[in-house]
């Protein structure tokens, strides 16, 4: 992308947290109960470990940190969690409810080199509202970020965007075909990965696999 036009969907954001506050309706998810759905289904890419083994995992997109209250919420365990996000209001939240928790404010885009690694990346929502921007504009900037992610990625990692089998599509949402992102999963990341379409919402998860 010529522009930064992806810091439309950063502003979206940040008026849905100027609005609705710390809630599910601040990082723009209508309704709860699907946004815990959500945090499970993202959490299962880690499911291939071996239980008692601890991994690291890197809450990419953050927002105020909803997934780690999750993680608390159910005893997840053996999962170290850090949190990043581009917009400094959503992490300033983040950091003033859990300050002992790692959190970065970082454009991967323009300076990856503060960012460590981590055995897994989860990006909930980074995909699914793409704003005014054209879907080209989406397609390349969603390929360009998940390239960067990856790089920082030693096992696996997950991300959610809006499917094309529904009733109609809305023209603020990123609905991806399967077969687009099979083509650019193969050809920029990996063959190996898994489309999950089984969790009753009009999207779907990926998890790609080193």
């Amino acid at each position: 992308m010529s522009q930064k036009r992806y810091l439309d969907i950063v502003a979206h954001y940040e008026a849905c947290l100027e609005q609705h506050g710390d809630t599910h309706l601040g990082v723009a998810w209508p309704n709860a109960a699907d946004a815990r759905r959500r945090y499970e289904v993202m959490l299962d890419v880690v499911g291939r470990d071996t239980p008692g083994e601890n991994v690291s995992l890197l809450d990419f997109g953050c927002g105020t940190a909803h997934l780690y209250e999750h993680m608390i919420a159910t005893g997840v365990v053996g999962i170290d969690y850090a949190g990043l996000d581009l917009s400094d209001r959503f992490i300033a939240v983040a950091r003033r409810k859990f300050p002992a928790v790692t959190f970065y404010c970082a454009d991967l885009l323009e300076d990856d080199r503060r960012v460590p690694s981590f055995d897994y990346v989860v990006l909930n929502g980074v995909f699914t509202l793409k704003t005014v921007l054209k879907f080209d504009d989406m397609l390349a900037y969603f390929e360009q970020l998940l390239t960067k992610v990856w790089a920082k990625t030693r096992r696996g990692l997950a991300f959610n965007v809006m499917s094309v089998h529904v009733d109609w599509e809305r023209d603020d949402l990123f609905h991806l075909p399967f077969d687009t992102l099979a083509a650019l999963l193969t050809a920029r990341l990996t063959r190996n990965f898994v489309i999950r379409n089984d969790y009753g919402l009009y999207e779907y998860t990926t998890y790609v696999y080193r």
